[in-house]
């Protein structure tokens, strides 16, 4: 089996899926990339907040101040230029990663599962040789350009994407999606006003035919998506599905980037006619003389183990919430970087009581004279979020002269719908708790009523 493994992914195969790739890539980046810059995001989500929520591990990650930031925001313009062009391509591609990574990590308020996928996505591009043909290193460098690769680095792309698509499908068999239709029940009413499909939007079967056609095209659209006779079929699949998430949800690029990247499916002979198609537009004559061979890293295995490697962790990471007692869409320990899209609606309140030992004076304290409308909004469903508004506003307290304030939380949520629940212990004091990857046992258990 091993030797067959290896076989395949070290079978030759045309350079042009990954020269789209890239190009693809590196294109839909550089638009997301200006789009974010130019609604003023940098502002609202970066620069605004007196308080950010990092990641636990990554409290080192700062948001850099004005300058810092906007140097990166540039930065990925550059790089993702550099992708796009194949310029310093292995460099451009390690400083994309770099720098939105390093941005992604500020702050968990604006946490998005295709934020996740992207900075996985440029980790792989820094070793994929997807800059050895149509590209200016390769015009540069003529003698480097190569007209095949090795599967392997088509198939870890493929296998990642899949990962995506599978993994959120078995998200959705759980009884709220398939039994009740929720949240969709809730998210399409509000939609009726739209032309043609309007009036069947607060139709309930309408809300269950969305539910379980989701289920079954998460589960279902990598194996079709691999299968040459189904790939077409697939295809229009994938651009209907996310065309129409588009419509009537605010999920920003997250369709366009999906829609492009399943193109990696694409069999060699149409990427090639693509890449064919680009040449003839920008009259880059055909070489006449036989260009190099596969190409072939110099320590090819190591990079085969990294990639096997990422494709293992990304597999098994999700089902860290097993270790988790609870309700996971409740507690939300292990629900991040899980490819858990869009499952659930959550909304909460919360009010801290705070308590001075040694003045005995009792107070409120209220999360929007401190953070903005969306961080406030994040926070209030997400436990690991409000222990970190706590230590913040220990700290603030602790700046006035207050030495050990005692700070408790009375937070109410509520889950898809259903009437709110107290959802932190009001009696435990939060200051005394710390961060970590245990069981945070002052979470309040869900509850039906």
């Amino acid at each position: 089996m091993l030797s067959s493994i290896k076989h395949s992914i070290n079978q030759p195969v045309s350079i042009a899926s990954l020269v789209n790739f890239r190009m693809f890539f590196g294109t839909i980046m550089l638009i997301s990339v200006l789009r974010f810059v130019s609604n003023g995001w940098i502002e609202t989500q970066y620069l605004e907040p007196v308080f950010h929520f990092p990641y636990y591990g990554f409290e080192w990650i700062k948001p850099l101040g004005s300058m810092g930031i906007y140097g990166l925001f540039a930065l990925m313009v550059l790089a993702a230029t550099g992708i796009i062009i194949g310029f310093q391509y292995r460099l451009s591609a390690l400083f994309f990663f770099l720098a939105f990574t390093y941005v992604e990590l500020i702050d968990k308020t604006n946490y998005l599962n295709h934020y996740y996928f992207v900075s996985i996505i440029a980790f792989v591009l820094i070793a994929v040789p997807a800059h050895r043909n149509f590209s200016v290193d390769a015009l540069l460098s003529p003698g480097k350009t190569v007209q095949r690769v090795s599967y392997g680095y088509v198939l870890i792309i493929r296998l990642l994407l899949s990962l995506v698509y599978f993994y959120a499908g078995l998200a959705k068999l759980n009884s709220d999606w398939m039994l009740e239709a929720l949240p969709l029940k809730i998210w399409l009413p509000p939609h009726t006003g739209l032309p043609l499909i309007g009036p069947l939007m607060d139709e309930t079967w309408v809300a269950y035919a969305f539910s379980w056609f989701g289920a079954i095209y998460d589960l279902s659209i990598p194996f079709l998506l691999f299968y040459r006779k189904t790939r077409p079929y697939a295809f229009g699949a994938v651009v209907l599905f996310h065309l129409s998430t588009w419509l009537l949800f605010p999920i920003g690029m997250f369709p366009f980037i999906m829609i492009l990247a399943t193109t990696i499916f694409f069999s060699q002979e149409t990427h090639e006619r693509v890449l064919s198609t680009l040449k003839g537009v920008l009259k880059i004559r055909k070489k006449t003389t036989q260009l190099a061979t596969t190409y072939q890293a110099k320590n090819q295995w190591l990079i085969w183990i990294l990639f096997a490697a990422l494709f293992i962790f990304q597999a098994v990471f999700p089902w860290r919430f097993l270790a988790y007692p609870g309700k996971l869409f409740w507690t939300e320990q292990g629900y991040r970087f899980s490819w858990r899209v869009m499952l659930m609606e959550k909304a909460g309140y919360a009010i801290f009581h705070v308590r001075d030992p040694a003045s005995g004076k009792e107070w409120e304290a209220y999360a929007n004279d401190y953070l903005t409308p969306m961080q406030e909004k994040q926070m209030a469903t997400q436990p690991d979020m409000i222990l970190q508004f706590v230590h913040f506003l220990e700290k603030q307290l602790q700046d006035q002269g207050i030495t050990d304030p005692e700070i408790r939380a009375e937070v109410y949520v509520s889950l898809n719908g259903r009437g709110s629940r107290l959802f932190i212990d009001p009696e435990v004091d939060l200051t005394d708790k710390k961060d970590s990857f245990k069981h945070k046992d002052w979470i309040l258990p869900y509850t039906d009523r």
